[in-house]
């Protein structure tokens, strides 16, 4: 009866039950269009880190932390050498922070140059559990996902009221891990923001 009954609710729940992406296993692969229709292959930076941003410019977490917070210049400071930045946006038709010119607008307005990778369908934010704009994911050289999580531990998105009254910043904690070859310390944390606008 138990089996049973665990078996329905996995199955009313669907993918927000899914199992996500996990810390020390292969990130999972995707092939998504940016804003002017080219098609970006995670499968092709293999050899590379890759920072995930999961993106959404209606979202006033995003805002903040796009103006105010630790996403400011985060992209351009960081992703230099063999680290690419990637923003994905998974807000379907209709939802918040959704549409081309939208996300282009957003890009001019905080100096975006990384590519903004559109996942209507939502596939690829379930893919990886990505449950928040902004949530964070570095993946190492080797494929496999390296940290998931807040960008830091601010969570108003501006940087001023950090946990424990010191601001770490995860992803650059990480990605200085995974260059030195390290274990990343904190290897996940819990993203804040707007919650992911998937289709219903």
């Amino acid at each position: 009866m138990r089996t049973v009954l665990v078996t329905a609710l996995l199955t009313l729940a669907g993918p927000a039950l899914a199992a996500d992406a996990a810390v020390g296993q292969p990130a999972p692969d995707f092939a998504l269009r940016d804003l002017e229709g080219k098609t970006v292959k995670l499968g092709d930076l293999k050899g590379k880190v890759v920072v995930l941003e999961w993106f959404n410019p209606g979202c006033p977490y995003v805002v903040a932390s796009h103006t105010k917070g630790s996403l400011v210049d985060a992209a351009a400071k960081l992703a230099k050498g063999d680290v690419v930045w990637l923003a994905v946006n998974s807000a379907a038709p209709g939802k918040q922070g959704h549409g081309v010119e939208l996300n282009r607008e957003a890009a001019r307005k905080w100096s975006l140059a990384h590519p903004i990778l559109l996942d209507e369908d939502g596939k690829v934010g379930k893919a990886y559990g990505a449950t928040n704009t902004p949530h964070m994911f570095v993946i190492g050289k080797d494929g496999k996902l390296a940290y998931k999580g807040a960008i830091d531990n601010s969570p108003d998105g501006e940087r001023g009221s950090p946990q424990g009254g010191t601001l770490v910043e995860y992803v650059t904690a990480a990605l200085a891990d995974v260059q030195a070859g390290r274990p990343v310390k904190t290897a996940a944390t819990k993203a804040s923001g707007c919650g992911a606008k998937y289709a219903n």
